[in-house]
Formats: C-alpha cells, structure tokens, sequence
C-alpha cells in the first residue's frame, strides 16, 4: 500500500546478495541486556534476536532498544527463539544462568548452571548448526567446556569471554597508574576466569618497554609493590562490584561486543578468550583463557606463550582446578 512512496529503478540493487549479520543473545537478564545494548549501538549485527524465559519482560526490552534504533545504524532486533533465526546465524551469545551471589565463587555456580545448559545448547545445536558460540555465563571456562561437549561443534566454534574482561581491567588500572591510554598498555590475564588467574607479569609492556625486566628474580613487588596491589584489585573487582550493586554487566557486556566485533568482522585479533586447549600446551582437555587468535571461524589457534617459571607454574595450577570441577561433570 505505500509503493508510491519510492522512486522504483530497473538497475541491480548491489545489496541484495549481501547476506544480513544475525545473531541471537540467550539469556535477558542484566548481562544479556547490557550485551544486546553495546552490540545494537556498535551495529555487530543486522538481525538481532533476544531469547529469554520471561518474554513478557523480554519483550518490553525490546521495544525500548527498537525505539532507540533510528539513532544508530539500523537493526533488526526482535524477542524469539533461536529458531527464528535459522541456520545462518552467525553468532549465538549464552549470558544465560543463575546470578552470582554476594560471596559465592564463579566454580560454586557449575552443577545449577551446566543443567540449565542442557536444555539450551540442544536447540542451539539443531537451529544454528553453523554458527560461532559465544559462552559468558559463569563459571565461564566451565560452561564453555560444556557447551563444547554438548553441541558437538569443532572446537574452534565454541569460545567463552574468559579473561578478555580481566585483561580489560588489568590494563585500565595499569594505565591509570601509568597516567597514559589503556590502549597502550599491552598485558594479559590468563587461566580461569576467577581466583587462580594468572598476571602476565613478564610481557606487560608499553611500547615495548617491560614494566618488569626479563630477570627471572623479578617479581611485580621487586619491580614496584603497586603492581600488585593492582592485580589483586583486578581478582576481586567482581566481588567488588556485587557487594556494591548486586552484579557485574557494562564490563562484560563491552567485552563480549568486542569478541563479536573480532568474530563478524573477522579482525584476527588476539584475545584471551576461553577455548579448548591445545595438546602442545601440556594441558589436560579443558577450556582456559589463553592469548587466541578470534576471527571468523572462531578460535582460530591459541599463541604459544613463552611464560617464565612462576607463570607456567600458576597456569598449570589454574588448569588444575578447572579440571577438578571438569572430571566431576555429567554430560
């Protein structure tokens, strides 16, 4: 009824064999929310799709960040299932699962959440077949792993946000302390997303300039007993935020986006997301956060890492609690 409306041409529209962006956020509770908002304003996808238990609410959601979209670059976005979208989707976000509570480790949450993963990751599998799996419920690693078990998907096509947050908050406190832009400050976070996180502290860096020298008798206190009042402020900051507002979700939310952005784009980039190890690390088959290699396959391949002797040695202890909850899994 509106054809008058538009000026009608004969020639190819160039667009049309441009397949849409579609991705779809399981999950619409505070992370998820924040997750589909840095994703609609920083235009990830074309189609997006918002999945959760309570889709009155989810809906109202919906209609809130629909009316927002004529001041960003336009999206569909819309309350469903993953199978409204299909088998083309491209990338599935799982931000799905029982809160964190004040106090309560991210490992505490495994057995509740992994039975909710069951139901979920089944439709995944049989709707969107082909797409990548973005894991950010916590216990992080663990899911992750689970998600991989349960969908049968090569390895490659389930990753989880890990430590790209930690890493996030490692550098913005470095650079705060520093006095210069946290793009500038290159470090990592590596291991499990939670108390046996690993500080990068023999490749952190500025401009190339170690913040601690390659000696081996170095240490974050020898070099300046600051660094490592930061890490602890880094392993704690999501207890820090909880006890203060019941939960976590800008952070990680921004740092999902990025992941996506890295996965449609295909930016090759490296980040610490969680994924499966790879045999030549020395690790046992489990998912931990390690520098990777993100683009539009997934996780493409983990770097090797020249660690000192204190990081190897916290690594492989990280990689053992991990493995203690992994072994005790039904699925």
């Amino acid at each position: 009824m509106f054809e008058h409306l538009f000026v009608t041409s004969n020639q190819p529209n160039s667009t049309e064999s441009l397949r849409p962006r579609k991705g779809v956020i399981i999950g619409a509770g505070q992370v998820g929310l924040a997750c589909a908002y840095s994703m609609l304003i920083q235009n990830c996808f074309d189609e997006l799709v918002l999945q959760d238990i309570a889709r009155e609410k989810t809906e109202g959601e919906v209609m809130d960040m629909m009316h927002g979209v004529p001041f960003i670059s336009p999206t569909s976005i819309r309350s469903g299932t993953v199978a409204d979208v299909g088998a083309d989707a491209d990338v599935v976000v799982i931000t799905a699962g029982v809160a964190q509570k004040p106090g309560e480790s991210r490992l505490s949450l495994v057995e509740r959440n992994v039975e909710i993963f069951k139901h979920i990751i089944g439709d995944v599998a049989r709707y969107c077949p082909h797409a990548i799996l973005l894991v950010v419920s916590n216990p992080v690693d663990i899911m992750t792993y689970a998600s991989w078990k349960l969908s049968g998907f090569e390895r490659s096509r389930v990753l989880g946000s890990g430590t790209v947050l930690d890493t996030g908050r490692f550098r913005a406190l470095l650079a705060q302390k520093l006095n210069i832009d946290p793009h500038s400050v290159h470090a990592y976070i590596i291991g499990e997303h939670g108390d046996s996180s690993v500080p990068m502290w023999s490749m952190a860096n500025v401009a190339g300039v170690k913040l601690c020298s390659s000696s081996s008798q170095d240490t974050p206190q020898s070099c300046d007993p600051e660094f490592a009042e930061i890490f602890r402020q880094v392993k704690n900051a999501a207890y820090e935020i909880i006890q203060r507002k019941g939960y976590t979700s800008y952070g990680i939310g921004l740092a999902a986006t990025d992941i996506v952005k890295a996965i449609v784009h295909n930016q090759r980039r490296i980040m610490t997301v969680s994924s499966v190890a790879d045999e030549s690390l020395g690790l046992p088959e489990l998912c931990i956060s390690l520098p990777t290699l993100v683009g539009r396959e997934g996780a493409i391949g983990q770097i090797n890492l020249s660690l000192d002797e204190l990081e190897t040695e916290q690594l492989h202890h990280s990689a053992e609690v991990l493995q203690d909850i992994i072994s005790q899994l039904k699925l």
